[in-house]
């Protein structure tokens, strides 16, 4: 009898020993299979929060650098007065009452802004020699947006701003709604192409310019648009001079160099590209690249 016990106490023995052993495996199975998927979880919130440091950074950066290419650098003498807006800058000539340039981004998502048009034009106040909406009236010109308000409708504030009569030159109908509507259409599509571009725009000035109304508004006889496609690969420029009047005919027939805008209005554009880059750009353009036939 007294064997018959011990041995069931030492099968029950063996038993508790098997399911102890057991239960020691369970539980360190399941922390080592919490351990793997804190690590993964770890890992993967890791890797979350070092691209999004990452992606900031680059964006940072890549402001930083726009707002390099945006600078733009006038020959002495000219009067200019620089006027920061929500959706572009504003280089202005108080002296003749229009802009001397307007330079802004254009990025693909900000071409499909849903903003509606502004109705008014603006005077604004805070410049010196703005000029009044009512100057042109009955004058034969029309009001012509530099930065157009098609390409501010990503933002309310930036389209209301775009009617500021310091974005504002005399532009005949012909122009403004002809061959220059053209190619601010054009603009957009290589924004949305290229993922974002920087345009400058402009009137020429010359010493024999008419005036318009009360407040004599200076007229141009030609207008120019610079545009850059900072992403590009490889980094390409191309420029447009336009008369201010009839403009038939293909855009490509008013493609011109950087350069030679730059000797026509004595500015220097995307000065913060390195010198030989900046000069390799700004010397040539390829139609094809432009997706502007030569034919």
């Amino acid at each position: 009898m007294a064997k018959t016990q011990r041995r069931r106490k030492s099968k029950k023995k063996k038993k508790n020993t098997l399911a102890d052993t057991a239960a020691r495996l369970k539980r360190r199975f399941t922390a080592v299979l919490w351990s793997a998927l804190l690590a993964v979880v770890l890992f993967y919130v890791g890797r979350y929060v070092a691209t999004d440091v990452y992606s900031a950074e680059m964006a940072r950066r890549d402001s930083v650098e726009i707002a390099r290419l945006e600078e733009v650098k006038f020959p002495a003498g000219i009067d200019n007065m620089k006027v920061a807006y929500s959706g572009f800058t504003v280089y202005f000539n108080s002296r003749h009452h229009i802009p001397n340039c307007v330079i802004y981004e254009l990025t693909r998502k900000e071409t499909e802004g849903k903003f509606p048009r502004y109705k008014n034009f603006l005077t604004d106040e805070q410049v010196a020699g703005c000029a009044n909406p009512w100057d042109y009236t009955h004058s034969g010109y029309t009001r012509g947006h530099m930065a157009p308000a098609a390409d501010m409708k990503w933002d309310r504030e930036a389209m209301k701003e775009s009617f500021y009569m310091t974005n504002i030159c005399p532009q005949k109908a012909a122009l403004n709604s002809g061959g220059w509507n053209k190619l601010e259409d054009k603009v957009r599509d290589w924004a949305r192409r290229d993922s974002a571009i920087i345009v400058a725009t402009g009137p020429v000035l010359s010493p024999d310019m008419k005036t318009i109304g009360e407040s004599r508004v200076a007229v141009p006889k030609q207008f120019y648009k610079v545009i850059l496609a900072p992403y590009a690969t490889p980094l390409r420029a191309i420029a447009f001079i336009y008369p201010n009047g009839s403009s038939k005919g293909a855009i490509k027939k008013y493609a011109v160099t950087v350069d030679e805008v730059e000797q026509l209005t004595g500015i220097d554009f995307f000065s913060a590209l390195d010198d030989d880059e900046e000069t390799e750009v700004e010397a040539g353009f390829n139609l094809l690249q432009w997706e502007l036939s030569s034919n």
